[in-house]
């Protein structure tokens, strides 16, 4: 967790309950957890590439279909032959 700040909160008037709930949203946005989870079992570079690309090629297939949508070029169903 370098470079990132400790998360801290000040209770106000005694409210632990709402210095709670502000607490659980600054570590929320922070990304502390996330990386934790990250870090608890190892994943080689290659799985992380191919993850990513993966996830690239989804994006860009869910992006082809919007803009064919928009377009009225995208069928739903079965494929025509022509």
């Amino acid at each position: 967790m370098r470079g990132k700040s400790r998360v801290t909160v000040i209770v106000r008037n005694g409210d632990i309950a709402k210095a709670l709930k502000i607490f659980k949203k600054k570590v929320n946005e922070s990304g502390h957890l996330l990386e934790l989870r990250e870090r608890k079992e190892y994943t080689k570079p290659k799985t992380k590439r191919r993850e990513q690309k993966l996830n690239a090629i989804r994006r860009n297939k869910l992006q082809l279909i919007q803009e064919q949508m928009l377009t009225g070029e995208y069928r739903v169903g079965k494929k025509h032959k022509k």
